[in-house]
């Protein structure tokens, strides 16, 4: 265990703006008192974003297919291809979706499925320009690294090709599903071992980035991981960021169980650790500008609570949410209740776009 003298350094030192390496990190998991960690947090968020304000956004999660040829332990999503409720939208039935978004205020969609062995590049390629030419103003930010690293698998063509073909057909930018823990001893005990590796994730966002999509980056932990592997996600994702600079913000939360292979058999972080880690990120990740709090999974009071420990933003209101609902987290929001949420943290609610380029 650390002393406290030392964690209070490290702290200091972070605050200040330095940078924290791996060890320092994982003294942070092992003994750094929670509140300190905010106070730490908070600073480096004030020279991120404004002091005064937190964002949000209006879009909408259209999950286009349940079918899934990964069965990875930690997903209830999931469904074979002849499961009675398995099944894949069609695109009036996806751009009606997209219609009720923007009727309602959105200005984005996220485009996420299972890994369906029988959707090729056509599908992927034709849904894209479908939305794009009708509905011209939505972003669309779509498609997880596993989903492209099987299309570019099975049509055998480069990522960075068929990176290129979606970018053509509409793509705006890529979310950053999929990543889990970026550590692959834990990665191959709560996945399928045939799904994206940490390498591989880490270069579909590289091709990305230097194709000038810009991307998220995620964290779900809580699934029975060492800290070490969350230190060394971060750090994995800090890195990438210093070659590219192609995330524009980084969301962490925590796994859900219910319904799940390892329900029973991890014991769930609850706001105690979420916050702890929440703070350690914004902490880590000093070059990328917002992280964001996850009242998806924590419900709206932390989440409230995550804007006093790094976060600047809260997401979604979430218009639609299948992935994680399914895994018993079943939080819903209205635009009022996140505007009511903000200023009763003493801040200035703001919706933003997808890439944080303000309303």
């Amino acid at each position: 265990m650390p002393r406290s003298d030392e964690i209070a350094q490290v702290l200091s030192r972070a605050a200040a703006g330095e940078r924290l390496d791996r060890h320092e990190l994982r003294a942070l998991f092992d003994g750094a008192p929670l509140l300190d960690l905010g106070w730490a947090a908070n600073r480096v968020r004030l020279r991120h974003a404004d002091a005064s304000t937190a964002t949000y956004i209006i879009d909408r999660n259209i999950n286009y297919t349940n079918v899934c040829l990964y069965r990875c332990r930690f997903c209830a999503f999931f469904r074979g291809p002849s499961a009675p409720d398995a099944y894949v939208l069609g695109f009036d039935a996806i751009a009606k979706k997209v219609a009720e978004t923007i009727a309602s205020g959105g200005t984005g969609i996220l485009l996420q499925g299972g890994v369906h062995p029988g959707l090729g590049l056509d599908f992927y390629e034709g849904l894209l320009r479908h939305l794009r030419s009708t509905f011209p103003g939505i972003h669309l930010h779509a498609f997880s690294a596993p989903e492209i690293l099987y299309v570019a698998k099975a049509e055998k063509r480069s990522v960075r090709e068929v990176l290129e073909r979606l970018i053509a057909a509409g793509l705006d930018s890529i979310p950053g599903g999929g990543a889990e823990i970026l550590e692959d001893d834990t990665r191959r005990r709560i996945r399928s071992r045939a799904k994206a590796s940490t390498a591989q994730w880490l270069e579909v966002h590289r091709e990305a980035h230097r194709l000038g999509l810009r991307t998220t980056a995620t964290m779900m932990f809580g699934v029975g991981e060492p800290f070490d592997a969350r230190v060394e996600h971060l750090l994995a994702v800090r890195d990438l960021q210093d070659e590219t600079g192609g995330f524009t913000a980084f969301i962490p939360w925590t796994f859900q169980d219910e319904n799940t292979d390892l329900e029973g058999d991890v014991i769930r972080a609850g706001g105690f650790d979420y916050l702890r880690t929440l703070a350690i990120s914004r902490l880590a990740l000093d070059n990328i500008d917002h992280v964001q709090g996850s009242w998806v999974t924590q419900g709206p009071k932390l989440g409230q609570v995550s804007l006093f420990f790094g976060a600047d933003d809260l997401g979604s209101i979430m218009l639609e949410e299948n992935v994680v609902a399914a895994a018993g987290a079943r939080h819903r929001m209205l635009q009022g209740d996140m505007e009511r949420l903000i200023r009763d943290a003493g801040r200035t609610p703001r919706q933003r776009r997808t890439l944080y380029d303000p309303l």
